[in-house]
């Protein structure tokens, strides 16, 4: 098959450019929104566009993965892994996406992309504090710089949207939903990792979408009532969220784990250098956004921590090449 000589590598870079799109795509169809509003509303909010999204991404998944939906998948669970799982899909895939869209109505998406940047040092000091592991210098090194790359956001950039005075700083409030939503995905992922590992992948994701989506409509109802969805299922929103659901969502996601089947993590850990990059490219072609000073030196810093963090992982695969790394810490929002 054609699918099978196209290399791994490539895969995971149209997986990254995909993913790296999803703010700015989702951004953009909020200003489509507003330039078609229903009745004084903007009937591709936000909202509609997590909820309608997640069931156009489903119904793809579950084409794809659906025939991977067997009772062994979940047979070795026990109890406490069917929490830790349900657990897991509400805050990956309710919590997390609404933290971000919510930093998206309070920010641009350059400053959403570069700061959810904190997932990695997050998600990387949670596994070496869990699993007791030493830490190779040029990795550990890598990541706190990419930290202080983020700080250097937050301190560079002019005074923010409704900001928020913390530790003498002025944060602005999308920028603190942006790592809220970063946390939220590290939470995710390090829980996944140690509990459920096990679930095919595939499988894992049709669920967390499932039950991420209805999570969501309960919550949103409960909150703010049922005419909140009032053009939800509109031909016109359809026609605008198919679009992001389908290939942000679902396509963005079936070509990721086509990449990692077919890559050595040693060969593709370049994901650190390009995601930054491919936001801050996407808000600039889709958006506009032209980057600011404070963009451009924080970005530069986090992409020097992630240079170190290239050489560290480089250095690993040499001496440990059977040890695994979680790559997802490298990718933030994906869409969901």
């Amino acid at each position: 098959m054609i699918s099978n000589k196209i290399p791994g590598r490539v895969y995971l870079l149209v997986a990254i450019a995909i993913f790296a799109a999803s703010s700015s795509v989702g951004s953009k169809l909020a200003e489509i929104g507003n330039m078609h509003v229903i009745d004084g509303r903007n009937p591709i909010s936000f909202c509609n566009v997590l909820f309608v999204g997640n069931l156009c991404a489903l119904l793809v998944l579950i084409a794809v993965y659906g025939r991977e939906w067997r009772g062994s998948s979940f047979a070795r669970l026990a109890p406490i892994d069917w929490l830790v799982l349900i657990v897991v899909a509400i805050i990956s895939s309710t919590l997390a996406p609404s933290l971000t869209f919510l930093a998206l109505e309070n920010t641009n998406a350059s400053n959403v992309v570069l700061i959810g940047r904190i997932q990695s040092p997050l998600t990387f000091a949670l596994l070496s504090l869990i699993f007791r592991r030493q830490s190779n210098w040029w990795i550990f090194a890598g990541e706190l710089v990419s930290v202080a790359g983020i700080i250097a956001i937050l301190i560079l950039q002019s005074t923010p949207k409704n900001a928020i005075e913390m530790m003498g700083l002025s944060i602005g409030k999308g920028e603190l939903l942006a790592i809220g939503g970063a946390i939220a995905i590290s939470v995710a992922n390090v829980t996944r990792k140690l509990r459920l590992d096990s679930i095919p992948i595939g499988v894992f994701t049709i669920f967390r979408l499932a039950v991420g989506t209805v999570t969501f409509w309960i919550l949103t109802v409960k909150l703010f009532g049922m005419e909140h969805f009032a053009d939800a299922f509109s031909p016109f929103v359809w026609q605008w969220i198919s679009v992001y659901g389908i290939f942000i969502v679902a396509i963005g996601q079936i070509i990721w784990f086509k990449g990692l089947k077919m890559s050595q993590f040693s060969s593709i850990a370049y994901a650190g250098y390009l995601t930054p990059i491919a936001g801050i490219l996407a808000a600039y072609l889709i958006l506009g956004e032209v980057p600011t000073m404070a963009q451009y030196v924080g970005g530069s810093i986090i992409l020097l921590g992630a240079f170190f963090n290239q050489v560290g992982i480089w250095q690993e695969t040499k001496t440990f090449p059977s040890r695994k790394f979680n790559l997802d810490r490298f990718i933030g929002f994906k869409g969901i």
